[in-house]
């Protein structure tokens, strides 16, 4: 991004003034090329978007003729059009393109650079704009949501997503309390507040009377976010509730949400609806926040040593009562297992690294623990895609990676000279201190494309590496514009402790032990970042209190069209995807292929790898896999998940590169013990972490309950973890088992029968269907009567039809029995389906073909010859459209109110798929994590999404939807 113009100038002036020395940041050209638009090096074309409301199927949404680059995909280009696109549809005021959302945020933080002084000359100004374009327009990285709501409109312009409040021991903070964390939930984001200096249950008021407690004034806080989100939010209020583990209360706070779930069992099982979003879930307490324990060092020694340690009073600090340091850890693990709630945050640990101790300690967190520091402070978030980075030969674009780090920073430091807050406290905090949490998504992505297991000493290596080059870079950038508009007002009376954190970062830099030519690239030029830094950052300061933080990325991740959020490996190897003309269908995860020719695997056994993950969901005996491959595709969730230690391994090796800390949930499996929970919590103050949660599968009511028998057993893969103790006893629930009930056809019933050939063998099939159309039984004949395999062919006809009668989907069995291989196999003389891997495979494609409808069939991949024709004219008729959508962009360019109405051709290329697809009810499945169900037979605990239905997938420490991108927390 080049030098400054002068770095001995005097531009070093408090933070809020402008540059008035004549110095600024020359810029240098990276992505973009002198002379060419970004708009015109990308295709573009309209399409139109429709949202159904799940309820009813009515149309919530629709905006026809918006304009995007084709390399967008369908989830990519709805997310945006429904959240960032302003204006009221249907008027000329909406925005309609891409290009109006982007040039609305770039030109405003364009024209508040030039404004503020950060750049040497116009000429300078521009080559920033242009370059901020590219990266957005090609999906390189992107700001966080309240960037593309606000920036540029008329509303308050409000960039930041990460809120911490502060809360005193007195009635009108307490109120106050409650009203600023309304505000903030109004505008749809999060806070974070650590009630500690609230006196406790156990101390007396000054009138003699004995005080409520924080656990008391916690229920007034939580009716209040659950009254607002009923109001009018479409998801949960996003907050954190912390207590210190010293406060007298913290025995009550720690069990207050395994208590309420207690209540959801008992009402659950008398019979009231506790389901998430349930009209009696409401009832309960307590269920709109996450809960935190911040620990200290004392404490977490005196568990390791089997000692007591004191409660102190919040008036004179007085012991109030010494407890078992032990006995207290087991029942903040035993909540957690039962109900995921308390985390840990390990205070030493984040005040270790406090750039600002004299400006007060970090008390705090938003709600998904990444943004750590001031209290009434907010951090402005954005992250990269680091798939952009990865070069064809597996390398990385470390010099491009730099660059744009560089850009980056410098926009989101602009972005707090012209941003509004929801509080003055807050605005005042943000401005003096200019918190920054750049970040980065699809790490998960990266490390298995260039064949490296998420859970392994070099996937470890490389992810350290990239994250250190990013706060290392990010630092020097701030350095240099401290040099150019000053540092950030409250760094002079910080400034050493704020150099110390400097050297800690770079001193666990050089401890980074690379494991390969990429990570080694890596590593010499973070060193070299770092030391710059450090060096430009003695001379004139830093302009940014803290720089990085790893976010969960849910709907920027879309905007991006990421496979994987933040810092989290893939969720599973096959997702669902949304299709241009309507419908969806699904594909492997496109990593997979990447990885298994990143490994040497030839174009033949690639095929046939994939071909078994579509038909299983796993690599587990895949043709020609090595079985020590197997790590490399090891997901979140399914067949060869990743252990809860991989996941806390990882994030400990990625925090000393990290300014605030990670947002990330360690998944266990339903079988880990208390003690599984104990060991991931002490091992992760060990290791350094500085936040931590848990999810025990199934572990709340609230969330779908398994729909098979799930393995009971704890094994090494499923839980590294697991200890010699017994398990802690399970609360003994009332238990409804359901049996299935057989639906016999009619005596007399409708039946079809078709004669077929497999590779020269034939055979007869009938079909029989309830009256309502249903399959309901098959028989299949093949060779003399009295023969064994006729005998076969008669006892495997009674299995499916008895199975169908209890109420099998068909489904089940397609998906099951097609592409079975074995002889006899080839051509048939069936139109529809020309080639056969066997009987079995040919029967079933057949009633799908005659029983499923499009959609259901159109997901396992079968067509009817016509339906196979009409996609072929589509591709043709979408490659002609090509050309038409470049004219009618220019006619947009002209008339772009009317062009939405020229463009029908475009967005419906094909009218025999659209009318099939309308003429069919929409498919079961909805989503990655419904797919992925379907897969693997057992529910995922995500919740539904309450704006459009569909069942969301995690996302760091919070859930996203796929369908419309909402999420359960921080933007």
């Amino acid at each position: 991004m080049g030098d400054r113009a002068d770095e001995g100038g005097d531009g070093v002036t408090t933070s809020r003034s402008r540059n008035k020395a004549g110095t600024g940041l020359k810029i240098e050209r990276v992505w973009t090329t002198e002379g060419v638009h970004p708009y015109d090096e990308v295709s573009w074309e309209r399409r139109d978007v429709v949202m159904t409301n799940w309820r009813d199927g009515s149309i919530n949404f629709e905006q026809r003729g918006v304009e995007f680059p084709e390399s967008w995909s369908v989830n990519a280009a709805n997310i945006v059009t429904t959240k960032y696109f302003r204006g009221a549809v249907g008027t000329p005021e909406r925005e309609w393109s891409l290009k109006q959302l982007i040039d609305r945020v770039v030109t405003t933080y364009r024209t508040a650079g030039e404004e503020y002084g950060y750049f040497a000359s116009p000429a300078d100004a521009e080559v920033f704009a242009h370059e901020l374009t590219w990266m957005l327009l090609n999906q390189v990285f992107s700001f966080n949501s309240p960037v593309w709501f606000n920036v540029g409109t008329p509303s308050p312009q409000q960039v930041s997503a990460c809120f911490i409040l502060a809360v005193d021991d007195s009635m009108d903070s307490i109120l106050d309390w409650y009203k600023e964390e309304g505000l903030i939930f109004k505008g749809g984001s999060g806070s974070g507040v650590n009630l500690s200096r609230i006196r406790s249950s156990r101390e007396l008021l000054s009138s003699g009377g004995n005080a409520s407690g924080p656990v008391s004034f916690m229920r007034g806080a939580d009716a209040s976010a659950g009254t607002i989100k009923s109001g009018g939010a479409t998801r949960r209020a996003a907050k954190m509730v912390i207590l210190d583990v010293d406060h007298p209360d913290i025995q009550e706070f720690v069990v207050t949400k395994a208590r309420e779930e207690d209540k959801i069992r008992a009402l659950r099982d008398a019979g009231f609806d506790m389901d998430l979003g349930g009209s009696d879930i409401v009832s309960v307490q307590y269920q709109n926040a996450n809960n935190s324990v911040r620990v200290s060092d004392e404490f977490m020694t005196a568990v390791e040593n089997d000692g007591g340690f004191d409660l102190r009073g919040r008036l004179d600090g007085s012991t109030i009562e010494t407890v078992e340091a032990k006995k207290l850890f087991r029942s903040i693990a035993q909540a957690a297992w039962e109900c995921a709630d308390p985390g840990l945050q390990y205070d030493d640990t984040i005040n270790g690294w406090h750039t600002c101790p004299e400006t007060g300690r970090i008390t705090a967190s938003n709600p998904c623990s990444e943004y750590l520091h001031l209290d009434n402070s907010s951090c402005n978030l954005a992250s990269l895609n680091l798939m952009k980075f990865l070069r064809a030969d597996g390398g990385f674009e470390v010099e491009k990676f730099v660059k744009s780090v560089e850009f980056v920073i410098t926009a989101m430091d602009i972005s707090i000279c012209f941003a509004d807050f929801p509080t003055d406290k807050i605005g005042e905090t943000s401005r003096a201190y200019r918190q920054l949490g750049i970040g980065y998504a699809n790490l998960g992505a990266l490390l298995m494309a260039t064949g490296l297991p998420y859970d392994s000493d070099q996937g470890r290596s490389v992810a350290a590496s990239i994250t250190s080059l990013m706060t290392g870079t990010a630092y020097r950038r701030s350095a240099e514009l401290a040099g150019v508009v000053g540092p950030y007002d409250g760094y002079a009376r910080n400034a050493e402790p704020h150099k110390r954190v400097m050297r800690k970062h770079a001193a666990a830099n050089d401890e980074i032990k690379p494991t390969s030519p990429v990570a080694t690239a890596i590593v010499r030029e973070a060193t070299k970042q770092w030391t710059q830094g450090n060096k430009i950052g003695d001379k004139f300061g830093w302009r940014n209190a803290q720089a990085s933080v790893l976010a969960p990325t849910g709907t920027i991740g879309f905007m991006m069209d990421c496979d994987t959020t933040g810092v989290e490996p893939d969720l599973a190897l096959v997702k669902f995807k949304k299709l241009v003309g309507g419908g969806s269908m699904q594909i492997v995860n496109q990593t997979v292929p990447r990885a298994l020719r990143s490994l040497g695997y030839p174009e033949e056994q690639v095929e046939a790898i994939v071909e078994h993950i579509a038909d299983h969901g796993h690599v587990v005996d895949a043709p020609g896999l090595k079985p020590e491959h197997y790590p490399v595709f090891d997901c979140a969730m399914g067949e060869r998940s990743i252990a809860p230690m991989g996941h806390v391994r990882m994030m400990a090796a990625i925090q000393p590169f990290v300014s605030g800390a990670i947002s990330k949930t360690v998944n266990m499996p339903e079988a880990a013990t208390v003690e599984d929970v104990e060991k991931i919590y002490f091992e992760g103050w060990k290791l350094g972490l500085k936040a931590l949660a848990i999810y025990r599968d199934n572990c709340k009511v609230g969330q779908p309950l398994s729909v098979a028998k799930s393995n009971k057993a704890t094994t090494p893969a499923a839980v590294e973890t697991a200890a010699a103790a017994p398990a802690a006893p399970a609360a003994v629930e009332k238990v409804i088992e359901y049996r299935p009930v057989r639906k016999r056809l009619p005596k007399k019933r409708p039946s079809e029968t078709v004669s077929f050939s497999v590779g020269g063998a034939e055979g007869y099939l009938t079909a029989s269907s309830y009256p309502d159309d249903g399959l309901g039984e098959v028989f299949l004949k093949m060779s003399k009567q009295g023969s064994t395999l006729a005998g076969v062919m008669d006892a495997f006809s009674v299995a499916i039809s008895i199975g169908l009668q209890y109420g099998v989907p068909l489904e089940t069995f397609v998906s099951k029995f097609t592409n079975m291989r074995f002889e006899p196999a080839g051509m048939t003389d069936d139109p529809d389906v020309r080639m056969a891997a066997s009987v079995m495979d040919y029967i079933f494609r057949r009633l799908a073909l005659d029983f499923l409808p499009y959609e259901r069939r159109a997901e396992l991949g079968i067509f009817t010859a016509g339906e196979r024709a009409a996609q072929l004219r589509a591709e043709a008729d979408a490659e002609a459209a090509a050309v038409t959508g470049a004219e009618l962009t220019a006619m947009a360019s002209s008339a772009p109110v009317e062009a939405p109405a020229k463009t029908e051709a475009v967005a419906q290329p094909a009218q025999e798929m659209a009318d099939v697809a309308a003429a069919k009810p929409a498919p079961s499945v909805g989503s990655s994590t419904e797919l992925l169900e379907a897969v693997i037979g057992k529910a995922a605990d995500a919740p539904l999404c309450f704006t459009c239905g569909t069942k969301m997938r995690p996302a760091g420490s919070c859930y996203v939807c796929e369908g419309c991108g909402s999420t359960s927390g921080c933007s």
